[in-house]
């Protein structure tokens, strides 16, 4: 546990500057979560990440607070949990300084291209992070998985299904192949 509570200081202020700097919401913020804490830290590896990730998505509330809890609590412990400090504090910090002045934007033209700008870039990050989980469930090989990504995906964009029944389907889902797979694994060992 003191290996851990070592890093969090580290996990405190990388929470903290990636929430500071990243705009478009909680998947963009997972995103980078994803990049430092599995990709450049290594003190997560990639598949338990997307079980992190999809814990948070499955949870109440904003991903991105989600996330915060989920990662911080599996790099630290308890105390890692107050990552979700260090998520919160920028977006607060900058809508209480942005409104403040409130007035002055609200009709800027610089700042609506520049939010404008911002959402094509938070789209690109999203179809990213979309493209490297997709990659990933086809690294697994596994038919129900891909079947599953391909219906929830179909569901979204062609039937425009909202993503609340979306997740509780593939959560149904989920407790059902693992139901079918646990009674399997005993029928094996019988």
């Amino acid at each position: 546990m003191k290996a851990n509570l070592k890093k969090l200081p580290k996990l405190f202020l990388s929470a903290f500057l990636i929430s500071a700097v990243t705009f478009g919401g909680g998947y963009v913020i997972v995103t980078f979560f994803k990049k430092k804490y599995v990709d450049e830290y290594k003190w997560i590896d990639e598949k338990e990440m997307l079980d992190l990730i999809a814990i948070a998505q499955a949870s109440p509330g904003a991903i991105a607070v989600n996330g915060a809890i989920i990662t911080g609590y599996k790099i630290c412990g308890v105390l890692g949990a107050a990552a979700v400090l260090a998520t919160i504090l920028p977006p607060f910090i900058i809508i209480a300084a942005v409104s403040v002045a409130y007035n002055a934007f609200k009709d800027n033209r610089v700042v609506a291209a520049m939010l404008q700008g911002m959402q094509a870039g938070v789209a690109a990050v999203i179809a990213s992070v979309s493209y490297d989980m997709a990659v990933d469930v086809f690294k697994e090989k596994s038919p129900s998985s891909i079947i599953i990504m391909a219906g929830a995906f179909t569901a979204s964009c062609f039937f425009n299904v909202n993503a609340v029944y979306i997740v509780l389907a593939c959560i149904a889902i989920g407790i059902c192949k693992a139901l079918w797979q646990r009674r399997h694994k005993k029928n094996d060992l019988s």
